[in-house]
């Protein structure tokens, strides 16, 4: 079991993981996920790095932070942490809305960055069908609580075959799901909602980057992951899985992330 770390700052506590010695890594979970969505990937990386893994603001066992209802506050959330720990530089692995924060990241702080990875994720912003969704999702949470959430968004975010196949892991995420702050899921879905087409900061930075996508993902199709191709961007497919490799095929994931890594 990994010792989960906190640490104040200014305007809350955040909980971590911190793992391993050596180049730092950072992973940011997804939306209604917490630092737990990486424990089958940190044991095999922490021998070779150091590897952080929040919990991000009002999620897990992080409290939640003041007016966190942009994606731009996460990245600043991001920032101050890491300068608490005294990591002037790192290569950031954002999986979904934790991909969203990390392009915001890049284009806020990129000297911060020795590389980046959206795993799982894409830098353009939501659909009018979409925003209509997160707005339906906050009135779900305000009416009928988390659990309703969770329990209907869970079932799709593993390949359908891996639903049966992986129900261990499809039950650990329900429950790290319904462990999120009610408040810290409606302001998250907001920042979601009203984030902008960051298919710029791919575009722009000169920076190694990883593209992730799942095979079978019914949340972020890989041409929506794979949107800019450029001589310093991979783009690489994680196979027989949807939107949860870390937990479908960890052990692809992490070849990925290892070769990545030596390279940057």
């Amino acid at each position: 079991m990994m010792e989960v770390k906190s640490i104040q700052l200014k305007n809350g506590t955040m909980d971590y993981i911190d793992e391993g010695k050596g180049m730092p890594i950072i992973f940011l979970h997804g939306f209604c996920g917490s630092s737990r969505y990486w424990e089958k990937v940190i044991p095999s990386l922490a021998e070779k790095y150091r590897v952080i893994a929040p919990d991000l603001p009002g999620h897990g066992d992080t409290t939640i932070f003041k007016e966190n209802d942009t994606i731009e506050v996460f990245a600043d959330v991001i920032k101050e942490f890491l300068a608490e720990l005294n990591v002037d530089k790192v290569t950031m692995f954002g999986h979904s809305l934790g991909g969203y924060i990390t392009l915001a990241f890049a284009e806020k702080y990129s000297e911060r960055l020795s590389g980046f990875s959206l795993v799982h994720s894409t830098a353009f912003p939501d659909s009018d069908d979409a925003k209509k969704g997160r707005e339906a999702n906050v009135t779900k949470v305000q009416e009928l609580g988390i659990s309703v959430l969770i329990d209907g968004l869970v079932p799709k975010l593993f390949s359908p075959e891996n639903v049966e196949k992986n129900a261990e892991y499809v039950d650990t995420t329900r429950q790290i799901g319904y462990s999120t702050s009610p408040h810290g899921a409606m302001s998250t879905l907001i920042a979601m909602k009203n984030r902008p087409n960051r298919n710029y900061v791919l575009e722009e930075t000169t920076l190694p980057v990883l593209l992730i996508a799942g095979e079978k993902d019914q949340i972020i199709p890989k041409e929506n992951t794979f949107s800019v191709t450029k001589s310093n961007i991979k783009q690489r497919i994680i196979t027989d899985s949807g939107h949860m490799s870390m937990y479908e095929n960890p052990n692809e994931l992490i070849s990925e992330i290892d070769k990545f890594l030596i390279e940057v």
